[in-house]
Formats: structure tokens, C-alpha cells, sequence
């Protein structure tokens, strides 16, 4: 149901390449999804999660191929380990950290980032 939006937005826009000023397809990932490092954070099986974002990942990925040549930018952001009920208290990350690093890293997000996993900080994840 967006994606004709999404067009019209890039179509419409005057700016070059692709941004999230532009128009953009984000998708909240993780690097529980990355098959690269999955043994050394196995700790925590998780497998139908990981699934899941190894899936997303790959969508990501489609998504940028499909969609560049209409100018949309297409990315996996990766929140880090937060504190919410998902989470638990144990967590690296507070909410309010997790978000402000994401805000951070969508304006500089451009066509060299188009089908990554990246994370909060705008550091690219393998997977």
C-alpha cells in the first residue's frame, strides 16, 4: 500500500541518489540475524528469531535491488541490545539511546548503504 507513495515521493523529490529525505524503506533488524555471526552469539539459540531477521535481511536486500532504479533507499537497521521486555534488564542499550542512535544514522544513510544491515551507530553488520 506505500509503495506507490514511496514513488511518487522519489519521483517528486529534487534530490540526487537515494536518502531517507528522498524515500526510504526502513526495516528494524538485528544482528541476531546475521548468518556470519551467528556462532559467536549462539548463546542464545533464539532460532526462530533468528530466522525471522535472516529473512528480513534478505528481503532488505530485494527490497534494494528492486526498488533503486525508482529511487528508494532501502535499509536494516539494527537497535542493538535494549532494555525492554524483549530485551531484559540485562541489555547493553536504554530505549532512549537505542532511538537517538537510529535518529543519528538515518540522515546520513545513502546509496552505499542500500540493502545493509546496519547498526544504531551506522557501523555495517555482516550477515
Amino acid at each position: 500500500a506505500s509503495l506507490p507513495l514511496l514513488k511518487a515521493a522519489a519521483q517528486e523529490s529534487t534530490e540526487k541518489g537515494l536518502s531517507c529525505s528522498k524515500a526510504a524503506i526502513i526495516n528494524i533488524s538485528t544482528a541476531m540475524g546475521s548468518i556470519e555471526k551467528t556462532s559467536e552469539s549462539f548463546c542464545k539459540p533464539a532460532i526462530s528469531y533468528r530466522c525471522s531477521k535472516a529473512a528480513l535481511n534478505m528481503l532488505t536486500m530485494c527490497q534494494a535491488l528492486t526498488y533503486r532504479q525508482a529511487g528508494i533507499l532501502c535499509v536494516a537497521l539494527h537497535p542493538g541490545w535494549v532494555k525492554t521486555d524483549m530485551g531484559s534488564q540485562e541489555a547493553d542499550l536504554t530505549v532512549d539511546t537505542s532511538v537517538r542512535g537510529l535518529l543519528a544514522v538515518l540522515p546520513i544513510l545513502s546509496e552505499k548503504h542500500s540493502g545493509a544491515l546496519l547498526n544504531w551507530e551506522g557501523k555495517a553488520v555482516p550477515w
